[in-house]
């Protein structure tokens, strides 16, 4: 069966059509951020950091934390999160630590020149708030209400994830 054909009992055409149209947008909000972010660093002359790494530095912020707590809490969506961590130490941007208690576990925090480009992101975040705001492209109930909807397609997933296994 395909998406387009009709499914019994199932939700009609323009409901799948809508998802299917909102799925699309998600990923496609991701990619935009993250050329928001590159251009923003490219604008202030930063280069040897991408994208990703520095939404990496931006979400951790004053926090230590392992690199299993990193995707559990939220921090880092992509795959490749060891190479990214290496890659921010090696640049300067994160210390370090093997962890006392289990000597396989390795803790990270940002350094002050991570903490500079977490502030470089958390500036371009401000200024887009203060935009999307003063130029009443959205409200703060219009910002609740994508909010909310996302975190109930986040737990429904999360609960399909959780009923596979």
């Amino acid at each position: 069966m395909s998406i387009h054909s009709p499914m019994q009992g199932g939700p009609d055409q323009g409901y799948i059509a809508g998802y299917l149209e909102a799925l699309a947008l998600v990923e496609r909000l991701h990619r935009l951020l993250l050329d928001v972010i590159k251009d923003e660093f490219e604008r202030v002359g930063v280069i040897e950091i991408n994208a990703v790494q520095a939404l990496l530095l931006f979400n951790i912020g004053d926090n230590e934390v392992t690199a299993g707590e990193l995707k559990t809490r939220g921090y880092y969506q992509g795959s490749n999160v060891s190479y990214n961590l290496k890659k921010l130490v090696e640049m300067g941007y994160m210390h370090h630590q093997r962890c006392e208690i289990d000597r396989r576990s390795v803790r990270v925090r940002l350094t002050a020149k991570g903490r500079e480009i977490r502030d470089v992101v958390a500036e371009l975040f401000k200024r887009h708030a203060d935009g999307l705001q003063n130029k009443g492209v959205l409200g703060m109930d219009g910002l609740d209400d994508i909010t909310s909807s996302l975190r109930r397609v986040e737990r429904y997933w999360s609960d399909q994830i959780r009923y596979i296994y």
